[in-house]
């Protein structure tokens, strides 16, 4: 368990005092590699492996342990420098990150196709538009925070230029709030109400409601995704307006996200794996230029993991996150195609974790909480 619990900190904090980067010994790199070799002889797929399937020595098991410990503790982030990444296939790299996961959580569903692993590279598509989501562009991305415990990238390889990424201590954020506006600090904790932006299971509703500070008496918690709260408003006439108040408070934030003093770029580059907890940390990624040949291209894997050691969440967050016990599985979105593999798959890993999972309501409530509770 970390040592600490997270604080706020500033971008000097982060750049002068860099104990939230990790780098892997040769002995670590090697024992990825045998677990690698390992899964690949095993052979199986992805959602019927478990952590025997891609075995680690004591030293690498420290490794992934010690960076979960990083996002739940002091910083709420974490830096792994030094996979092998310029040697392994693309195929090998997702297998070995996909391998690494399974020592440190259960992952989450990310899309409407329900994807449990994602390709972040530029395929051409548009981000702000309906429906249109980040990764798979070459744009800048708003300030946000992810829908689970972790939000994992591993790099395999970097772009030409750009696509720096930025972080935020969103307690520093709700610190600068209360010292400007200390009046919005109370309106941070009513709801707005968010787009599913289509990623949602079929019997949820179309948006949600969720307060972007929680009120949770002992955990802190903020949650963050402007596009997604401006396409409720776009899209579902019966989504409660956007009150001056709350649109001040989101106008403030927008500015403070971009103030340098709390704001830190880093450029992840190739073989290093990012790990960032949602809940108090908020983040970006600046646009980029790519190479032309293909396999040069910017590209990195997404995980989004429930991790043994999170924290609780407040009460009011259940409506999106379903299970707000500390340590429960939870976050993800669903989407339309989940398989009856990953809940088997999400089952078995949870008891492997002891991590405690909550059956899936059908949600007829939910459509009902989406429409009638104020909460954002």
């Amino acid at each position: 368990m970390p040592a600490q619990r997270p604080q706020a900190w500033l971008a000097a904090d982060a750049q002068r005092d860099t104990s939230w980067i990790l780098r892997l010994t040769a002995a670590d790199v090697a024992s990825f590699d045998h677990a690698l070799a390992h899964a690949k002889a095993v052979g199986k797929a992805p959602l019927d492996m478990s952590r025997d399937d891609f075995p680690l020595d004591e030293g690498a098991r420290q490794a992934l342990a010690r960076a979960v410990d990083l996002t739940q503790g002091r910083w709420g982030m974490c830096l792994v420098k030094g996979f092998p990444v310029d040697r392994w296939s693309e195929d090998d790299t997702r297998l070995a990150y996909w391998g690494m996961g399974l020592h440190m959580g259960v992952a989450r569903t990310q899309n409407r196709a329900s994807d449990f692993m994602n390709d972040v590279r530029d395929v051409g598509a548009a981000y702000k538009t309906t429906n249109g989501r980040g990764y798979n562009t070459n744009a800048g991305l708003d300030f946000h925070t992810d829908s689970g415990d972790i939000v994992g990238l591993i790099c395999r390889r970097a772009a030409k230029s750009g696509g720096e990424s930025k972080v935020l201590s969103s307690i520093a954020l709700r610190d600068a709030v209360a010292q400007r506006r200390p009046d919005l600090i109370p309106v941070l904790q009513q709801p707005y109400y968010y787009s599913y932006q289509g990623a949602q299971d079929p019997s949820q509703p179309d948006y949600y409601p969720l307060p972007i500070l929680g009120s949770h008496p002992s955990a802190f918690a903020f949650r963050i995704n402007r596009k997604n709260v401006v396409a409720a408003q776009r899209d579902f006439p019966d989504v409660p307006r956007l009150t001056t108040a709350q649109t001040e408070a989101l106008d403030l934030l927008d500015t403070l996200l971009n103030d340098p003093e709390l704001c830190f770029g880093m450029q992840l580059e190739q073989g290093d794996m990012q790990l960032l907890n949602n809940y108090v940390t908020v983040h970006s990624r600046t646009n980029f230029e790519d190479y032309e040949e293909f396999d040069r291209k910017r590209h990195l894997l997404r995980l989004w993991l429930a991790v043994p050691g999170s924290q609780p969440l407040p009460d009011d967050w259940a409506v999106y996150f379903t299970d707000v016990r500390a340590g429960a599985v939870r976050g993800g979105l669903r989407g339309s195609a989940r398989s009856a593999a990953f809940d088997t798959f999400e089952k078995r890993q949870a008891a492997t974790l002891s991590m405690p999972l909550m059956p899936w309501p059908a949600h007829p409530e939910s459509r009902t909480a989406g429409t009638e509770a104020t909460t954002a």
